[in-house]
């Protein structure tokens, strides 16, 4: 049986709503444990416990969340050397670009020596203001959909030995 850690942080509900997408249709594959955790409340043993990861996040002023970044720094150096190799893909809730959330996860994960098995996905909500930034997110369906077929690629993938 593979596990499968979903590992989320949102402070509008939009990346979470992205995380829960993707849990879901991870968890309609069959031989998969999935489990979605509050990046405060991951630990090193929850990622040595597990096969494959996505980390799903806003980008906030350029960047991943610090909350997510807290995690990746919480853990980083405990679990260095012992997840070699290990599958993740990300999901990231931007205003309007995303990129750099992207590459600020892969750099963490390329020092973890995990390998990026799907093409990170970025959800635009075009929030431009203070208040549209700080306001509830409401994810599009067609942009949940696109979460879940990555949760449901990454389940697959791992349970069919691909990655």
């Amino acid at each position: 049986m593979k596990t499968l850690l979903i590992i989320f942080h949102s402070m509008t509900d939009g990346a979470r709503q992205m995380a829960e997408a993707a849990a879901f249709a991870a968890r309609s594959q069959n031989d998969i444990v999935v489990r979605l955790m509050h990046a405060s409340e991951a630990k090193a043993e929850d990622l040595l416990g597990a096969d494959g990861y996505l980390f799903v996040t806003p980008e906030n002023l350029a960047a991943i969340s610090g909350v997510m970044k807290d995690f990746f720094d919480r853990n980083f150096y405990l679990v260095l050397d012992q997840l070699i190799g290990r599958p993740y893909a990300t999901l990231i809730c931007a205003g309007s670009d995303g990129h750099n959330a992207v590459k600020q996860i892969d750099r963490i994960c390329l020092g973890w020596r995990l390998r990026k098995a799907l093409e990170s996905v970025i959800v635009c909500t075009q929030a431009q203001t203070p208040q549209a930034i700080m306001a509830k997110k409401n994810i599009l369906e067609q942009d949940l959909v696109r979460c879940q077929e990555v949760g449901e690629a990454l389940a697959s993938g791992l349970t069919m030995g691909i990655f």
